[in-house]
């Protein structure tokens, strides 16, 4: 076989390629370009940033995200405090009436309707006498019958015209001279107040202007002297006045306090026949309206 290199080898010698390389033998492959440094990432605009924060803060509050264990906790909680308030108020309440009996508290509540009851009667009547002067034929006569009748239940409350009908008698004996003044002014303006329209004491009327005076056995009434036992005539509905007078710290529990006693005695018919003179007043004058 001959040594001898064959022209159309297409190599020099020397000069040879590496197998599987891509360039002459001995030159180094070329080097890759360089990728570039990553730079900051761009900013978003300060609007929408801001912009971002109030939807995520929005989101996150509306709609409200409530468990049912939540829900249950707070109805516990308002129930909780509801009856904790009902219950100091309750406690705080320093009304004369918590120890009172169940009779007593029976009794007063009758007297608290008998009054509702004389309200609404009055008004009843008050109400049938305007009906009466609006639809009367003869106004001018309706109303002279109507100021006759105020003029009459007037003179009754002025002590000036004598009256009779229902009511009761109190009669107070006091043999310690243990009652003062306040306690028959106490007395009056509790049977005022249980709807007496007529009251006499003594012989004395008892009117507007009526005033005590005096110390215990030695008392005076519009500065006429009284002695013990002290009459009571009152005139109104009985089955409102004696209640009236028992109530617990009343009347009668402050008279027998002091020792004194009271008695009361219902009847169908008092008379009240003590009378005031009438009296012109010194600068009060009637006027048309």
């Amino acid at each position: 076989m001959s040594n001898e290199q064959n022209p159309d080898d297409g190599r020099q010698p020397g000069h040879g390629f590496e197998p599987g390389s891509g360039g002459p033998a001995g030159a180094l492959p070329p080097e890759a370009p360089e990728a570039p440094e990553p730079g900051p990432a761009p900013s978003p605009p300060a609007g929408s940033e801001e912009a971002s924060g109030r939807q995520r803060l929005r989101a996150g509050l509306w709609p409200p995200r409530v468990s049912r264990a939540q829900l249950i906790v707070a109805l516990l909680l308002f129930v909780l405090g509801l009856g904790l308030a009902i219950q100091v108020r309750s406690n705080s309440d320093n009304s004369a009436l918590r120890g009172a009996r169940q009779e007593d508290l029976v009794r007063i509540l009758d007297e608290l309707d008998n009054r509702t009851q004389r309200l609404e009667d009055e008004k009843q009547r008050l109400d049938d006498q305007r009906t009466e002067l609006e639809n009367s034929s003869d106004q001018a006569e309706e109303a002279r019958k109507q100021t006759l009748e105020k003029e009459r239940q007037l003179g009754i409350l002025a002590g000036t015209v004598a009256a009779h009908g229902p009511g009761i008698t109190l009669t107070i004996s006091d043999p310690a001279g243990a009652v003062e003044a306040d306690m028959l002014l106490d007395t009056i303006q509790e049977l005022r107040a249980a709807g007496a329209e007529a009251i006499e004491i003594n012989g004395v009327r008892v009117v507007a202007n009526t005033y005590f005076s005096g110390d215990g056995g030695e008392l005076r009434v519009d500065g006429r002297k009284v002695e013990s036992p002290y009459e009571f005539k009152v005139i109104g509905k009985p089955q409102d006045l004696e209640p009236a007078l028992n109530i617990p710290g009343g009347v009668v529990q402050t008279l027998e306090k002091e020792q004194a006693t009271a008695e009361v005695t219902r009847a169908d018919d008092i008379v009240v026949d003590a009378l005031r003179p009438p009296k012109q007043p010194d600068y009060a004058r009637s006027s048309p309206q």
